[in-house]
């Protein structure tokens, strides 16, 4: 598999020329560069960049690392000759426009006519933005999350001190809706976090429980789909998962990042508002910046400044080759990693060496080692992590708590609080064609384990 195809960069100097025929009429200005020092420090530049693992290769399925669509690596090195800013308009006029286009049709996947929402640098900092608004509606009020969702929410609330609260997970890593109702029974809560595909198991909380207690209690519902978000334009879904995904809308704000399943170069997160009137909240006054045009600027509905209009064109041009639709190729390649999830755990619970967990709800698979207690099978993890490694393919280690893992491994002698198992990420589309060569390394890595 090519890193770097002659096609592409073919596109992108015929791309180039046409940029440039749009400035043609400008005095003529070129910046002065040493060409032969730029040479040397770019090959130099190729050569450490040879140190990352492939990320791009169908041998990598380790940590949440999927390789930008061509059309937006290329449109995102063209916009880089302009060098947009989506701050204010009239620092990028085009790439403005680009980024609303953008956002609309984010929406319309999940059912939601003319949200609120612009782009940001990933889920950090649009899961901020929600909570945020969740604290300026209800301020003080606490923000609770399942002991399973990103330790990003517990951190971004005491960035907003704003009290955050953990609750318990089922078997399958979802939100425990008894000990939540049991909580909210409590008040004084401001927003519940629902993560649609946890970072570590790829599990989808409950939502239309959620949505349902949000009726009696009166809280925000924040929906942290930026792992599993693109997942509702999938037919491969498990039935039981379809209802969450088609109640998404009616969450009072969303995150998703086009940069994990949206094919786009780090950083391009996405945040919605299912009321545009939270935009109130954002209001400012800048001497400088908004002059040029009377419409909305993105700056004005974000708590970010400068943002990288790049971003913005990659994700248009993206979304322009693969429009967000069921039943077409990007809806596609999604079914395919759900497929390839599901044969490799097929192929694990099989396995007299590997000891299969919770069956996978996106994408994500995780596996242990069989041995007799929780010390030995997290050495034996980390074994097989190192064995697969020096076979190139390159899988993740996630450490569990013994709770969790008890509930399907039963017979595991509990002498840690932990269990380290294995974590894969079939991310990749040709995941599903790969199955057949992964699970062969897998396996001559776990006989190795015996050696």
């Amino acid at each position: 598999m090519a890193l770097v195809t002659k096609s592409e960069i073919d596109i992108l100097q015929a791309a180039l020329e046409k940029l440039q025929q749009g400035f043609s009429h400008l005095p003529d200005f070129t910046p002065a560069v040493d060409r032969d020092r730029l040479r040397s420090v770019l090959m130099e530049v190729a050569g450490r960049m040879q140190q990352n693992y492939p990320y791009h290769h169908p041998r990598y399925a380790g940590q949440m690392m999927k390789p930008p669509h061509a059309a937006a690596r290329l449109a995102y090195a063209l916009s880089l000759w302009i060098n947009p800013n989506n701050h204010a308009r009239d620092g990028g006029i085009a790439s403005s426009h680009m980024e609303s286009e953008c956002v609309a049709a984010i929406g319309e996947i999940f059912g939601l006519g003319k949200p609120l929402g612009h782009l940001c640098g990933g889920g950090t900092m649009a899961n901020l933005e929600a909570l945020w608004v969740a604290g300026q509606l209800h301020p003080g009020k606490t923000v609770l999350a399942s002991a399973q969702a990103h330790y990003t929410h517990a951190r971004i609330s005491d960035v907003l001190a704003l009290p955050f609260e953990a609750i318990p997970v089922t078997p399958n890593g979802c939100m425990d809706m008894t000990a939540l109702e049991s909580r909210l029974r409590e008040g004084d809560v401001a927003a519940v976090v629902v993560t649609m595909g946890t970072t570590g198991l790829g599990a989808i909380d409950p939502l239309p429980a959620v949505l349902h207690l949000r009726q009696q209690y009166g809280f925000r519902v924040h929906v942290d789909a930026a792992y599993g978000g693109y997942f509702t334009l999938a037919d491969a879904l498990a039935p039981e998962l379809q209802p969450a995904f088609a109640s998404m809308g009616e969450a009072d704000s969303i995150v998703i990042d086009p940069h994990k399943h949206g094919l786009q170069p780090y950083g391009c997160g996405c945040v919605l508002f299912r009321d545009p009137a939270v935009g109130a909240l954002y209001k400012h006054d800048s001497p400088y910046t908004y002059f040029s045009s009377a419409e909305l600027h993105l700056g004005e509905i974000s708590l970010e400044c400068s943002r990288p209009g790049a971003a913005a064109v990659a994700l248009w041009a993206t979304q322009q080759l693969l429009p967000m639709q069921r039943g077409g190729e990007f809806a596609s390649g999604l079914n395919r990693s759900l497929l390839a999830a599901r044969e490799l755990w097929r192929r694990v619970q099989a396995s007299h060496r590997l000891k299969a967990l919770m069956q996978p709800q996106l994408d994500i698979v995780v596996f242990g080692v069989r041995a007799g207690s929780a010390r030995d099978a997290s050495m034996l993890a980390r074994k097989l992590f190192a064995e697969t490694a020096k076979r190139e393919l390159h899988l993740a280690l996630i450490e569990l708590p013994a709770e969790l893992v008890r509930q399907y491994w039963p017979e595991l002698v509990m002498n840690r609080d932990t269990v380290t198992c294995v974590r894969s990420c079939l991310m990749k589309p040709e995941h599903l064609d790969w199955i057949d060569d992964i699970w062969s390394v897998l396996e001559s890595a776990a006989l190795a384990l015996d050696e």
